[in-house]
């Protein structure tokens, strides 16, 4: 007896079927043509964001972003975005279009978390430019890509949830107070990590420049070798390794020697005070006639400063347009060579601290504290 109920009710919801597509057969072609012309366009994109990345896979500029979002562009949302098109046009049942619009909805949000991911990652690429570091872009790109994938997909799972029906308001606290008690109890690990993602950001240095930091009698200079996600290492000119915390090093000042367009160098000298002052005036013109052999070189000045109490203070101030530490060395020594050489041809004498004592005779005339000259005949 069942059999023949069921045998008899199923032409009838066949019936029902066809009746219900015939009636409603309009509005089924429209919503089919609309929907097929959103997945052409779609598909369109989609070839489009393939082919601006088949020549050149790691481009990370504005067309790199763009071929990327294009490109992950899914089946499953342009299936899910057709059905909802569909249904609509047509006037089903109201269960089947709250469940189309459930199957859209989860299609969608996984979609624009996947699109969010790649314009984020893109855009933090593109703000970066090249590797500054040997694996810090790397390290810094893949730890990224993980703390926004987590971020986007909980945001479109939250939206997901709350589309059900599902009360979020107790799991998005949950997540809150969670993120806190984490973030309190790696506190030291993330203010390194961020220190090291600022300097893969704002780029203050790279791998390969040579930076000084620190003051008075703490001073460091170093060739930085690798800027990790905690620390970074840098070669001492002494030859050792130091190995800084990201945060400590950014709290420090930081000089970029390596961003110097020109080394400015002081060498300051002493000359006694029998000097005369044409020799004095000549000065500049020595200097010049002794950095024409440093091609890197140009004079800035060459001058006397001051009047000490056994000598008369001069200075000679220089810009080397070479970065090299030891080129800069060996210009330098060529350099005070060269002044020696001139001033000993020109007989001018440098100072060292000297004192002078004067005895008066017992007729009140100084005795001088050198030999009177010799009488000539």
């Amino acid at each position: 007896m069942k059999k023949l109920i069921v045998a008899a009710a199923a032409p009838k919801e066949i019936d029902g079927l066809f009746a219900w597509i015939l009636a409603n057969l309009d509005r089924l072609a429209i919503g089919a043509m609309v929907a097929a012309a959103i997945v052409m366009v779609m598909l369109a994109m989609r070839w489009v964001g393939h082919r601006l990345l088949a020549n050149e896979p790691e481009m990370w500029g504005w067309r790199g972003i763009i071929g990327r979002v294009l490109a992950k562009t899914s089946i499953f949302f342009m299936v899910a975005a057709a059905i909802d098109i569909v249904v609509s046009y047509a006037a089903i049942p109201h269960k089947l279009a709250h469940l189309a619009d459930i199957f859209f909805i989860v299609a969608a949000s996984l979609q624009v978390a996947i699109w969010a991911r790649e314009i984020i990652i893109g855009v933090i690429r593109h703000r970066v430019g090249d590797d500054p570091g040997a694996s810090t872009l790397g390290n810094a790109m893949a730890l990224i890509r993980v703390f926004v994938n987590v971020i986007v997909f909980a945001i479109a799972t939250v939206v997901i949830l709350d589309n059900l029906g599902v009360n979020v308001t107790a799991l998005v606290a949950g997540l809150g107070i969670g993120g806190i008690a984490i973030g309190l109890a790696a506190q030291g690990i993330f203010s390194d990590l961020f220190a090291a993602l600022s300097i893969v950001f704002d780029k203050p240095f790279r791998r390969g420049d040579t930076i000084r930091y620190g003051s008075g009698s703490d001073v460091t200079v170093g060739t930085v070798e690798r800027i990790g996600l905690k620390t970074t290492r840098l070669r001492s000119q002494t030859g050792e390794q130091v190995i800084m915390a990201n945060t400590k090093l950014l709290d420090q000042e930081v000089r970029n020697l390596a961003e110097a367009k020109v080394r400015r160098v002081t060498l300051p000298f002493s000359l006694t005070y029998q000097t005369s002052v044409e020799m004095l005036e000549r000065l500049p013109a020595i200097a010049e006639e002794v950095l024409k052999t440093v091609k890197t070189a140009k004079l800035v000045r060459c001058i006397p400063t001051a009047f000490a109490p056994s000598s008369i203070d001069c200075e000679l101030v220089y810009d080397d347009r070479t970065l090299s530490p030891d080129t800069l060395a060996h210009h330098k020594a060529d350099i005070i060579l060269g002044i020696a050489r001139a001033f000993a041809r020109d007989r001018i004498e440098f100072a060292y601290p000297t004192q002078t004592t004067f005895t008066a005779a017992p007729d009140g005339k100084l005795v001088m504290p050198w030999a009177p000259p010799a009488k000539t005949k």
